[in-house]
């Protein structure tokens, strides 16, 4: 979130855009692509709006950048998982996967139901990132048939994940457990 200070001072390129992105992605968080002007974005990080165009060209660029944000797994994510067995790593991973979703549920959503061809680009690249994710926190290779089921499991995470978000079919603690006892079942049963 954007504090007064960042809004009276002079940052840096790559800290301005940062910001912007952040608030970008906090707002389309929270509400609908369609609800979100770039005068809401450029209020929110308290940035002149030339500066959205300048940073990112378009909204839909925008939301493009805020959309890889919201839906690739960060590097940090896997670094700060707990040591621990498979199930105690699996338990840390689900939760940090239904944390985030939670948190930015409307964009997400609208992010995996998208049509967009940019967005399903990005989609399928944040496919490949949490395979090779999810991999490394299971302490698997990263081979071709060990990735073909870490993205069939990203299927079933994200039809888990509309369950319990939009559907309500699953509570959290039953989406939890779902994909948690299927990822350390996949990891046991399938990949050895």
């Amino acid at each position: 979130m954007t504090t007064i200070a960042e809004r009276g001072r002079r940052l840096e390129p790559d800290q301005r855009r940062a910001q912007i992105l952040s608030c970008a992605v906090r707002l389309f968080g929270e509400r609908p692509y369609a609800d979100v002007s770039t005068t809401d974005i450029a209020a929110a990080a308290g940035v002149a709006r030339g500066l959205i165009n300048h940073y990112f060209g378009t909204k839909r660029d925008l939301y493009t950048e805020a959309v890889r944000v919201l839906v690739t797994i960060p590097p940090v994510a896997v670094e700060q998982l707990p040591a621990g067995d498979l199930v105690t790593r699996v338990d840390a991973s689900v939760a940090w996967f239904l944390d985030v979703i939670a948190r930015h549920s409307t964009a997400w959503l609208a992010a995996v139901d998208a049509g967009d061809p940019d967005v399903r680009r990005v989609l399928a690249e944040a496919d490949e990132v949490a395979a090779a994710s999810i991999l490394t926190a299971v302490g698997l290779p990263d081979t071709g048939a060990h990735r073909a089921v870490m993205r069939a499991y990203c299927g079933l995470a994200k039809a888990t994940a509309r369950e319990w978000l939009e559907r309500g079919a699953l509570d959290r603690k039953r989406a939890h457990a779902l994909l948690a006892v299927a990822l350390v079942a996949l990891v046991r049963e399938v990949l050895p």
